[in-house]
């Protein structure tokens, strides 16, 4: 059988800060005992990224080695939205997002993780293809690179794209034969969104449609989060794990599952690196304690 990564060798982490700098998203991933981490390569509330510097592109290479991190994630900024009906936002949109894949290129990031977009007052459908026809403009930055797109899950709050495995299952198939794509599962925005992860069972039942959907080989990353709301809500607020409606046992089974166990994991649970710092303890003492194989 195939041999286990040692507990503390598993990529965890969280979303840490990279104030002053993206190689302090590193330092205090660090701080907190994680092994991986995503950060904002930029104000993700800003239209206009400050562009890095080569000092600054080195010292986080240099710090990417010193702290012995891997696989780092940056997370998408939250005003772009590759499906507006608007031509001018969704313009303004693939400027931003081909900026987010070239600083991700800079620093050698692995996975840029973003939420699809939103329909707002379009079809579903004429949404799905304009993102697709804007994550097919950065074609050209990913041939040779390292970072991989990762399409986030959604809660399903009001006319975001993502919230089922079918839609992101028809960007993918549109796609995946010319960018390096993938999907990150947050956990509390699946939920939200109606899959339920409560126990082993229901977990791997919402796996298995995964994969019949998507397929597990583009099952990238997750990120960990408890929901504040109720199964079904499609309302994305976040709660540290155990502390809400989906409940400790779900985190559990993705640290000891041969399905998951392995995947990258960010957490975004409120209450910053003192709680990060018990969470990724925690989460290796699940993985510890689990049936070695």
């Amino acid at each position: 059988m195939e041999k286990r990564t040692p507990a503390e060798d598993l990529l965890i982490g969280a979303h840490t800060s990279a104030a002053g700098g993206a190689h302090n998203a590193l330092l205090e991933g660090q701080s907190i005992g994680a092994t991986t981490v995503q950060l904002f390569t930029a104000n993700q509330k800003q239209w206009q990224g400050k562009p890095l510097t080569e000092e600054g592109i080195e010292r986080f290479k240099k710090t990417l080695v010193e702290t012995g991190l891997r696989e780092i994630m940056s997370h998408g900024g939250y005003l772009v939205n590759l499906g507006s009906p608007k031509e001018e936002n969704r313009k303004k949109s693939q400027k931003g997002f081909r900026e987010e894949v070239e600083r991700c290129c800079d620093l050698g990031i692995s996975y840029m993780n973003f939420h699809p977009g939103a329909a707002l007052d379009e079809s579903r459908e004429t949404c799905l293809n304009w993102i697709v026809e804007g994550m097919l403009t950065v074609e050209d930055l990913l041939v040779d690179g390292e970072t991989r797109l990762l399409l986030e899950t959604t809660a399903g709050q009001g006319s975001s794209i993502g919230y089922t495995f079918e839609e992101l299952a028809y960007i993918i198939e549109r796609t995946k034969d010319r960018l390096p794509v993938g999907v990150c599962i947050d956990t509390c925005h699946i939920f939200a969104a109606g899959y339920d992860i409560r126990t082993p069972q229901a977990w791997h039942k919402t796996l298995m449609e995964f994969d019949r959907l998507i397929g597990l080989e583009y099952l990238y990353a997750f990120h960990l989060n408890d929901s504040m709301k109720e199964f079904g809500s499609r309302r994305d607020r976040h709660a540290p794990l155990g502390e809400g409606e989906i409940g400790i046992e779900s985190f559990k089974y993705l640290m000891t599952s041969d399905l998951t166990r392995e995947i990258p994991k960010y957490l975004e649970t409120p209450g910053g690196p003192p709680l990060w710092d018990k969470e990724i303890w925690m989460l290796r003492e699940f993985a510890r304690g689990a049936r070695q194989t």
